[in-house]
């Protein structure tokens, strides 16, 4: 190493890294922790949790726990949404913001009996907990999960596999979570993901997780899956990824995240880059997420630009892909508001090759969640 180099970062290893190597998982470098990108191929395992279940390990996430003193009052001071009034067993998807209104992280924010528990990203989760810490009063106790894995099944048929391990779990609904127990291990189970699909997340000691790994794997509806078709399926979701769709350049308005935006929130103004967010809300974004079909089979990537008639870049791909279930490539892309009405033609450019794509409502393809009161 010279001297002009910083020192070297050792990549982590999750619970389950000799689990998914025993499987054939081949593994890369995600959010500084080796993960499986795949197992049998990329394409095979999107289409089965699309029609079945598939397995997730997502124990790189952070989980925290805020003991539950005036922590959700004072959290409403950095989120945008209604976290005062989420009820037990309730969660909300939700916004880290900068002062300045930008998002430095999207998250999930569940109240349980014991306090407010949040998901956020692998790769920004210690950021995050330095960030809070700095803006929340003293008294807000934040506690790292450290010692806690996190697995994700998801597809149509993840609740029956499930609910044979753990009976019960069939009565969440979407966004909806609960303690359990499976042999005598407390799990933390909510009905959430990020694939467009039914399904859940399941927060467990990291102890137990290989053989609740392999409990789940031994049922017949159930495989393990890598990195490559979870982006894929939360691309076709119409799903932001955070470092790629979302940073802290960019505003909940732009993003086109204003259901994050709680009405309450909204009215009272007090929450960080307000001014900015509720200004873009009201006269328009000067770029927005979008969603693209793209014409032909080549698929256009992140970092390709979007193009006007004289070649000059106007907005920019974030997330690209073949998509399975679609049959076709699609694109998340910020584009020009005068370019972001559905239907718009637009011209990307990429390895000096010029593709057209179609700005298409998302999700690209149906959410199937099971909802209150039915699906």
């Amino acid at each position: 190493m010279s001297d002009t180099e910083g020192p070297e970062i050792e990549i982590q290893t999750l619970p389950l890294d000799a689990w998914h190597r025993a499987r054939g998982g081949r593994m890369v470098e995600f959010a500084g922790y080796h993960m499986p990108v795949q197992y049998e191929g990329i394409m095979a395992e999107h289409l089965w949790t699309r029609e079945s279940a598939g397995l997730f390990d997502v124990s790189h996430m952070g989980q925290l726990l805020f003991a539950d003193d005036g922590a959700d009052v004072a959290l409403e001071a950095v989120l945008p949404g209604d976290v005062a009034g989420l009820g037990l067993g309730r969660m909300r998807y939700s916004l880290l913001l900068a002062d300045n209104g930008g998002i430095l992280d999207d998250l999930m924010v569940t109240r349980r009996a014991d306090g407010l528990y949040m998901v956020v990203n692998g790769a920004t989760k210690y950021d995050d907990v330095s960030y809070l810490l700095d803006q929340l009063p003293d008294d807000v106790t934040i506690n790292i999960m450290g010692e806690q894995a996190l697995l994700a099944l998801q597809g149509p048929k993840a609740v029956d596999a499930l609910a044979r391990l753990v009976p019960g779990v069939e009565a969440l609904v979407f966004m909806t979570a609960g303690a359990f127990a499976w042999n005598d291990t407390p799990l933390w189970i909510s009905r959430s993901g990020y694939t467009g699909e039914d399904g859940f997340e399941i927060s467990v000691p990291e102890e137990a997780v290989v053989a609740l790994a392999d409990a789940l794997a031994a049922e017949p509806e159930v495989r393990p899956i890598g990195l490559g078709a979870r982006d894929s399926l939360r691309l076709e979701a119409g799903l932001p990824l955070y470092g790629h769709d979302l940073d802290p350049e960019t505003t909940p308005v732009m993003a086109d995240l204003g259901f994050a935006l709680a009405k309450r929130r909204r009215e009272q103004g007090n929450f960080a880059g307000a001014a900015r967010i509720l200004l873009e809300r009201e006269q328009g974004p000067v770029t927005r997420r979008v969603g693209l079909v793209v014409e032909g089979r080549q698929p256009v990537r992140e970092g390709a630009a979007v193009v006007d008639g004289d070649g000059s870049e106007v907005g920019k791909v974030t997330s690209g892909g073949f998509a399975p279930s679609v049959g076709a490539p699609i694109a998340m892309a910020y584009v020009p508001a005068a370019l972001a009405a559905p239907g718009t033609v637009i011209q990307i450019a990429q390895r000096g090759k010029v593709h057209r794509a179609t700005v298409t409502a998302m999700p690209f393809i149906p959410h199937r969640y099971v909802r209150a009161g039915g699906k």
